[in-house]
């Protein structure tokens, strides 16, 4: 039987040393940030090739942002009853036990993290190899590196001096230049709709050559699911929310609310200007409908939208990432130097070191790093499923913990997401088995190391 959690926010919070200095504004910013970067810009193309109708792309659109709608009011509930770092951590220990939850941390620390840190880093190289000015990052550097890989290890380093540099700061940027990529954006839809290439008749428009479908469909529904990818990550800094309780919601709920708004808006004026067939042929459909409609300089700005999408998301994903170590480590599942504080800056100094390090390694010696990322892909949506069903565990077992916010709809809508994570494991599965068995010994390969902490390391037990 695993300990019960943390009951209160003011008694036992072991991570009490890294200050509450993030607003609902601020909390917003890194839902609404972290989840959109370069994906709603090409994901149109994969979904138009796979249902061949612009109508079921728009219901995939739709489809996903319930779903994960749906996951995010769960992660609200669970949020405002534990707000401390570490997120899903916090939630699976107290559920699942120790085991489950170093599972989990492991995968993000060894594998998803620094992974993602890597693959943000070298997008935003090779999108901005779309303007004049960095043409360069084409070019070879030194031994077998380009430029562009030198360029993403120096981004990756300013990103993590910035989280280094306290939470403030990169809360701060996350929402400055958050609020710039919403601008953006809109100013590509007004674009679109503005011009007079565009065709309301595009939205009838179909591919007959595409997979089509009930498997078309959920070929789409998979890639809206991983474009909405990221609100997850707000509450792996949650310890360092003010308010917890009431900016938690607001933040998850309504930065989930955003993001659907400006996909299906940014969607619909790609659509607006290029017909299906289109769509489906280029990589790159809003740099082609831009060009369409302002040509070189509309490629460009897009190209300059993309960066900046994917520079935020970089920030946020950073600074989530390193709670989830120092979490463990403060509760002495992982080694005790990644819950070291930085006594100047008040962040998770050595979590924030490591994490970088690890995403360097993977771009100097891995050039096919992101198909290393995608073996353990399915991880997260094993432990997107295993987090929902947590909130039955504490509902039904610890019915006397505070839950400033509760989840309408309870208990559909939790069983509703979490069949669906179902759904998207074993469809991950099914699509790449091999990679997916060798992301499951990825993870199983945290085990050895989980032994040799619990023998040097003393274990704190949940309160």
């Amino acid at each position: 039987m695993p300990s019960a959690p943390r009951p209160s926010l003011k008694k036992n919070d072991k991570t009490a040393g890294l200050p509450r200095v993030l607003g609902a504004s601020q909390a917003t910013a890194i839902v609404v940030g972290t989840i959109i970067g370069s994906g709603i810009f090409l994901v149109p193309t994969e979904m138009m090739r796979d249902t061949g109708s612009s109508s079921l792309v728009y219901l995939a659109w739709v489809a996903g942002g319930l779903l994960s709608l749906f996951g995010v009011m769960t992660y609200a509930e669970l949020g405002t009853m534990f707000p401390f770092a570490g997120g899903e951590y916090v939630y699976l220990r107290g559920a699942y036990g120790d085991t489950i939850a170093y599972l989990y941390m492991w995968t993000w620390f060894a594998v998803a993290k620094p992974a993602s840190i890597a693959a943000m880093s070298v997008g935003l190289a090779r999108t901005l190899e779309f303007l004049p000015a960095f043409e360069w990052l084409t070019q070879p550097a030194i031994m077998h590196l380009k430029w562009a890989q030198l360029f993403a290890i120096a981004v990756t380093w300013i990103i993590t001096g910035l989280n280094y540099a306290g939470m403030r700061k990169a809360g701060n940027f996350q929402l400055v230049f958050t609020v710039l990529k919403g601008v953006l954006i809109l100013v590509v839809v007004v674009l679109c709709f503005g011009s007079a290439q565009g065709s309301f008749g595009n939205f009838s428009s179909s591919l007959p050559q595409a997979t089509g479908g009930f498997s078309g469909f959920m070929l789409a529904l998979i890639a809206t699911l991983w474009a909405y990818d990221g609100w997850n990550d707000l509450t792996m800094v949650a310890g360092e929310v003010r308010k917890p309780e009431r900016s938690l919601p607001i933040a998850l709920i309504g930065g989930v609310l955003v993001v659907g708004v400006l996909y299906m808006a940014t969607n619909a004026a790609i659509q607006y200007i290029l017909p299906a067939s289109q769509i489906a042929a280029t990589d790159y459909p809003a740099v082609a409908a831009l060009k369409l409609v302002a040509g070189s300089r509309g490629a460009q700005f897009v190209a300059i939208a993309m960066a900046v999408s994917i520079f935020v998301a970089l920030n946020g994903t950073t600074m989530s990432g390193a709670r989830v170590p120092f979490a463990a480590a403060s509760d002495g599942l992982f080694f005790r130097r990644f819950a070291h504080i930085h006594p100047r800056f008040k962040t998770p100094s050595i979590s924030l070191l490591v994490q970088g390090m690890l995403a360097t390694l993977l771009l100097v010696f891995l050039s096919t790093f992101q198909q290393f990322f995608e073996l353990a892909i399915f991880a997260e949506w094993m432990f997107y499923m295993l987090t929902a069903t947590t909130i039955f565990v504490y509902r039904r077992r610890n019915p006397e913990l505070p839950r400033p916010y509760k989840v309408w709809g309870y208990p559909v809508l939790p069983a509703v997401f979490a069949i669906c994570a179902a759904g998207v494991l074993v469809a991950s599965f099914a699509g790449n088995l091999k990679g997916s068995l060798l992301g499951t010994a990825l993870i199983l390969c945290g085990l050895p190391v989980m032994v040799v902490v619990r023998r040097f390391t003393p274990r704190i037990h949940a309160e």
